[in-house]
């Protein structure tokens, strides 16, 4: 159909409207087959549930760190050149991942303590005899344990030096220096709390004179499957022991906290259990509050079977839709687990709309008639409403983050399903409901009652046996109070000049403190937030953060390509470049590792001449009998170093922000080098999503406004009234994503999902709001404010009050990722239903013009 006339915007919203009144008749005078098919449609498509199991993904590296980051391809490159074997030369400065391992951080029983005690050594030693002695399936550690110079790696420098007696300690401790020991011995991994005395003779160490902490690690085989399988179990098995095992052993002079390398992912993938009774709890207080919000006192019209079947309707959404994308394979990450609350704030929130359109049609016109009026009243907003959501969640599948898809592919159908189901589900209830009403008939007997009260039967009679009164004047049901308090009260109030001021002032400081929160809010994913708040692990990291932050990891310097080593010019190139590495202000230039370094430095002491081709290779084999580990850093291809490595050593990565301005300063020298450089350590591939969450977050939300933009401008018949609705899609996800930092809460791949919902929920109310105001037969532009509260302020109120309902239980989650969910949803849904009954109501009457045109 083409626009007729120069100034229609109404060529979409006007046959929308007519198709929807089409339907609404049909489902008014045929409600059994759109009533049947939804439940048989999901009693099909639940089946898809029996694949969950194997359609679980929640390994978080892959769920949680962005696909194609560049530390993945950085890390397969060092595999390719530097491959382990751990069975035979285990290094673990030189690992291409985390590695296997189990870990302790030993802290010293008081905080002015010391664990270098003769006391501590011995609960220590005691320890390391249980580890050692532990067996799982038949393998002892050490058949599974990572080997250096044949024997098991040490844990810990220190306790290698006491061998078995814990009395030794007290005779190293005089010479006991920090972060270097005896010139070579890097400690600042394994002691942490460190206090250290004056008189260094170099810069690299100081005397150390106390330590509040000691860290253990028991690194384990993974060169091949069948080592990495044997190490797995033994991990599994020790960790189900790990706390009988530290009760047996009976610490007084310090305190244990415990880790593994799959600890994290175990931890992780314990969350989901959690949600499932907070579903069970939350739909019964959704059907609750629905019942009770559209309940009344009159028996015939009282709403109470369509509000328990509008909260069924989202919950075969979520059936039906979960259960086809199982069935087609997408993978279901623990952040799918939210989904369901919000599906079912958005089905609960249409519910309300077509209930209020349907209080408003003529009680004395035919089911069909009603419906008919309520679709084409009601069907428009929701379809606006449910376009820009599935919109928002379907344009969140461009990010970079797995974890992210999943959740939007989720949520997006089920937003369809949910939209369809409303229109055919509830629409058939609505509809048989409407009979009964229409019949003068019990709600809960469906017994034919009088409509007329009897004085003579008493007041309690009257309120259970008599109903089906109406508004004769307006032909409609009786007015609800509270849309009798948005017409008589909050509107006209809301309309007053100096109202409308305080509004203006009151938005302005909204918009003021939301600006700077977003100024302040921090980047990326604290890994401890992947478990619940009980758990062992969290602990271990708090201790970890506490002792051990000074030191930050230990990073790989790669020359990638041949290079001409023994060409003096190129040795100096390279030079250059790893003292600009240094200079970083995230690098100790003291604890450097390179051994072309030591190598230059032998020659020079032995007068080597290393400036040719054949004398420098010939003359490696020195530099190896020196120091043996530098053969793991040189690769040999058809006698020629193909590639090689350093090691530099980070300082003061305490926060995000000191994450991401490491892996920028540190890509950014190696890039500027004149040799092939990169630089690599396992932790960059968690540290990758900082260099692109929020550039994925602006595009998703710049992509997602221009697209409820051109949504509004073809369903809402004015394109100013579009352009307020776009605006508060702005509005609102500034206001949440200032508040995130007044609220503790980080911009990272699961606060990202909530912003998402944000584009989505942000346009709900305002868009109700708009069309409403566009679509009043009132003239004035307060008439119109106030016509637009009256109709649809008490359904936006039930929208957000059902939806914070959904939610609430999720504050009192004991895990990082649904409390998240929990305050960022109610933000935007606080800031949402502001914005729809307080803000946009003032606003589209500064401008005269913004009416149906």
């Amino acid at each position: 159909m083409a626009c007729d006339g120069g100034c229609r915007t109404d060529c979409v919203e006007r046959p929308l409207s007519r198709a929807l009144r089409g339907l609404g008749g049909l489902v008014g005078a045929h409600p059994w087959p759109f009533l049947l098919l939804p439940v048989a449609l999901s009693a099909a498509l639940g089946s898809g549930f029996h694949l969950l199991p194997s359609r679980e993904s929640n390994d978080i590296e892959a769920q949680f760190t962005p696909r194609g980051g560049p530390a993945k391809s950085e890390r397969r490159l060092v595999q390719e050149r530097f491959p382990t074997r751990d069975a035979e030369r285990f290094s673990a400065q030189r690992l291409t991942t985390e590695g296997t391992f189990a870990s302790f951080v030993a802290v010293a029983a008081e905080p002015s303590h010391t664990v270098l005690t003769r006391a501590a050594f011995a609960e220590l030693l005691a320890l390391d005899a249980a580890v050692r002695g532990f067996s799982a399936g038949g393998r002892a550690y050490a058949e599974v344990c990572a080997l250096q110079n044949g024997s098991c790696s040490s844990p810990n420098p220190l306790l290698s030096a006491v061998g078995g007696d814990p009395a030794r300690i007290e005779a190293l401790l005089p010479g006991l220096t920090f972060p270097l020991w005896q010139g070579r011995v890097f400690l600042g991994v394994s002691l942490g709390g460190v206090s250290v005395g004056t008189g260094a003779a170099d810069n690299r160490s100081r005397p150390v004179r106390a330590a509040k902490a000691l860290r253990l690690f028991y690194y384990l085989r993974e060169d091949d499957p069948a080592q990495r399988e044997a190490s797995l179990r033994w991990l599994k098995a020790f960790l189900e022991r790990i706390p009988k095992m530290l009760d047996s052993l009976n610490f007084t002079s310090m305190r244990v906290a415990y880790f593994t390398s799959i600890s994290r992912q175990e931890e992780f993938e314990k969350n989901g259990k959690e949600v499932v009774p907070l579903f069970s709890i939350t739909y019964f207080l959704t059907i609750f509050f629905s019942i009770i919000s559209c309940s009344r006192l009159d028996c015939v019209r009282t709403k109470v079977w369509v509000a328990a079947f509008g909260v069924l309707s989202s919950g075969l959404a979520v059936v039906s839709s979960f259960g086809l994308l199982l069935f087609c394979g997408v993978p279901f990450v623990i952040t799918v687990a939210n989904a369901p609350f919000l599906i079912l704030g958005v089905g609960v929130d249409d519910m309300f709309i077509m209930v209020s359109c349907w209080q408003h049609t003529k009680v004395k016109d035919t089911v069909v008639d009603r419906m008919a009026n309520t679709y084409a009243e009601a069907a428009v907003s929701v379809t606006i409403t449910t376009l820009t959501d599935v919109l928002a969640f379907y344009i969140g599948i461009a990010t970079s983050f797995p974890s992210i898809q999943s959740f939007c592919i989720y949520t997006g159908t089920a937003l369809v399903f949910c939209y369809i189901y409303n229109l055919t589900f509830f629409g058939a209830v609505l509809a048989l409901n409407g009979r009964r009403e229409e019949s003068n008939r019990h709600w809960l007997t469906f017994m034919k009652v009088s409509n007329e009260s009897q004085d003579s039967r008493g007041s309690a009679y009257n309120m259970c046996c008599v109903g089906g009164s109406y508004d004769e004047p307006t032909g409609t049901e009786l007015e609800h109070p509270m849309n009798g308090f948005f017409r008589k009260h909050f509107g006209p109030f809301l309309m007053h000049t100096w109202t409308k001021v305080f509004v203006v002032a009151l938005y302005l400081g909204y918009l003021g403190s939301s600006i700077y929160g977003c100024t302040r809010v921090k980047e990326g994913i604290d890994l401890r937030h992947l478990a619940k708040d009980s758990s062992y692990v969290v602990q271990y990291y708090n201790w970890e953060d506490e002792y051990f932050k000074e030191y930050g990891p230990r990073v790989m310097v790669i020359v990638t390509k041949s290079i001409p080593y023994w060409n003096s010019a190129v040795r100096a190139d390279l030079e250059n470049c790893i003292e600009l590495l240094e200079n970083s202000t995230y690098v100790d230039k003291y604890l450097s590792e390179a051994w072309l370094r030591m190598y230059v430095m032998i020659a020079n002491r032995m007068s080597l001449n290393i400036d040719y081709r054949s004398s420098f290779i010939g003359n490696l084999s020195v530099l190896f009998r020196v120091n043996p580990e530098s053969q793991w850093d040189v690769n040999f291809t058809n006698l020629e170093i193909s590639a090689s490595r350093f090691f530099i050593q980070t300082v003061n990565v305490t926060t995000a922000v000191d994450e991401r301005n490491l892996l920028e300063q540190l890509r950014g020298l190696a890039a500027d080098c004149r040799i092939p450089l990169i630089v690599y350590h396992p932790a960059f591939i968690y540290f990758d999503q900082y260099l692109v969450i929020s550039q994925n977050t602006i595009q998703n939300v710049l992509i997602a406004a221009g697209a409820m933009l051109l949504i509004s401008l073809l369903l809402i018949p004015n394109p100013l009234c579009s352009l307020w609705v776009t605006f508060t899609i702005a509005s609102v996800i500034i206001g949440v994503t200032g508040f995130m930092a007044y609220w503790d809460v980080s911009l990272d791949s699961i606060s990202m999902i909530n912003l998402v919902i944000c584009i989505g929920f942000s346009v709900d109310f305002s868009a109700h709001i708009s069309y409403a105001f566009v679509s009043s037969e009132k003239h004035g532009m307060n008439d119109k404010a106030v016509d637009a509260l009256y109709h649809l302020g008490y359904p936006i109120i039930q929208g957000a009050v059902s939806t914070i309902v959904g939610v609430a239980v999720l504050s009192v989650a004991a895990t990082y990722i649904f409390r998240t969910f929990f305050k960022i949803m109610f933000l935007v849904i606080l800031f949402g239903a502001a914005h729809g009954i307080i803000f946009i109501p003032v606003f589209l009457t500064f401008f005269g013009f913004c009416g149906r045109l």
